[in-house]
């Protein structure tokens, strides 16, 4: 009988090279959108809870801390709150930066015919919220008419974990009829945001920031993907565009539009963008917005009068802009160039089906808080009443809309079900018109 020398247990070292599959896997789940809603909406709540507990004062605290005193020098020395919203949010709008250009050269936007419905469905999704909130401040006395871009943005995180969840068996056009809407819409956002709420501008700065963009373009479009560079020129460009007085997120677009969308190499399936996209889009979903919520969402009730709260000009435009204004603007708009033009909605969406989407688009998180807190300041009596409205027009329109998908997605379903009953039968399949759903 032969005896084995025992071996010694090999320890497993943390972050070793065998937890790369984990550290995949997680990446994989956090680009979806049901995930990234979920952890978005968990940092809302966490920030509200808190806010209103007992313990809201640590809350403010924090939100008011400034890590850097030091960095006056730069506009640097920030609180922690507008290192969210000036900082993380440069990855989410690097992100949306690609989107945009991918969308421009290889998706939907390239096709003007294609794009002409979605494209001036965002703009009406734009223009009426913006009318309604200006409508109401005006006849109010005109105090709170700087925040009329509060009620225009869409939230496409949100809206599309939504979708996500209640659509099971709704058109797959329905989604990319969402998504480039969106896109679209951040587009418009980012220009509202640069171009009218820029205080303080500084030309040399921006000027500037043009060297490291420009080298950091000159790289991708080599394909030199090194961290260690892109980084680096990436804070300089973030750095510089803040200290010009434009919002710094706007760097995060521009060093997203250098990126190139197409492959160079033959045999590559996809292009630079595809792939930074799928690299940084799990730091967005899973770290920025999520903090970015957190720090902006929390606004305390516990000493506000709900009755001064709610009939508030400001509040009243913004919840009638997402919940009215959006609905109207996008499916208005729509209705309105299919009826003179010779416009079509996909063969697969029906006009209740855009219905359901255009309420969708009131969700208005991220970018209206923003804009929210550019209009009135943070920590104002005004931006404390916007967040309120901002949340409260979102959970409107997402109950409303969960309303209108839900019978639509039933009706689906039944149409699914069907069509599987006669194909397991060998029968021959009723025809069913998705229109009459």
């Amino acid at each position: 009988m032969t005896h084995r020398t025992p071996q010694p247990r090999r320890s497993r070292r943390l972050f070793s090279r065998t937890s790369w599959p984990e550290a995949r896997f997680l990446a994989d789940v956090l680009r979806t959108e049901t995930v990234g809603g979920g952890l978005l909406l968990l940092g809302a709540v966490v920030a509200l809870v808190w806010a209103n507990s007992p313990w809201g004062d640590s809350y403010t605290a924090l939100s008011r801390w400034v890590p850097w005193p030091g960095g006056s020098a730069l506009h640097l020395d920030l609180t922690l709150a507008t290192w969210a919203a000036d900082g993380l949010l440069a990855v989410f709008f690097f992100v949306v930066g690609l989107e945009l250009k991918r969308e421009f050269v290889a998706g939907e936007l390239r096709d003007p015919r294609r794009a002409t419905l979605p494209v001036v469905a965002a703009v009406g999704g734009m223009a009426m919220p913006a009318l309604i909130y200006v409508g109401v401040t005006l006849a109010a006395g005109g105090e709170g008419v700087r925040g009329w871009a509060i009620p225009t943005a869409t939230d496409i995180a949100f809206a599309l974990a939504v979708l996500a969840v209640i659509g099971s068996h709704l058109p797959q056009g329905l989604r990319a009829f969402l998504l480039t809407l969106a896109v679209v819409d951040d587009l418009f956002a980012i220009t509202i945001i640069a171009v009218f709420y820029t205080d303080d501008f500084s030309l040399l700065p921006l000027l500037g920031a043009l060297a490291p963009i420009a080298v950091f373009g000159l790289l991708v479009q080599r394909r030199r993907t090194w961290w260690w560079a892109l980084i680096p020129l990436a804070v300089a460009a973030w750095t510089l565009v803040h200290a010009s007085g434009v919002h710094a997120t706007v760097a995060g677009v521009l060093l997203g539009f250098t990126v190139p969308v197409l492959g160079t190499r033959k045999g590559d399936r996809h292009g630079l963008a595809e792939h930074l996209e799928h690299r940084w889009r799990p730091v967005s979903a899973g770290f920025a917005v999520p903090v970015f919520a957190f720090f902006a969402a929390g606004v305390s009730l516990r000493e506000a009068d709900l009755r001064v709260v709610i009939t508030d000009p400001i509040v009243i435009g913004i919840v009638a802009g997402l919940v009215l204004g959006k609905a109207i603007g996008i499916f208005g708009s729509t209705f309105l160039l299919a009826r003179f033009t010779r416009a079509e909605l996909d063969e697969d969406i029906t006009w209740s089906d855009l219905l359901g989407v255009a309420v969708l688009a009131g969700i208005g998180f991220t970018v209206s808080l923003l804009i929210g807190e550019l209009a009135f300041g943070t920590g104002s009596a005004a931006d404390a009443n916007v967040k309120a409205a901002v949340l409260g027009g979102s959970v409107i329109s997402a109950l409303l809309a969960t309303t209108v998908l839900v019978r639509r997605n039933a009706a689906y379903r039944r149409i699914a079900e069907a069509e599987q009953a006669d194909a397991d039968n060998d029968g021959i399949p009723d025809v069913y018109q998705r229109r009459d759903a």
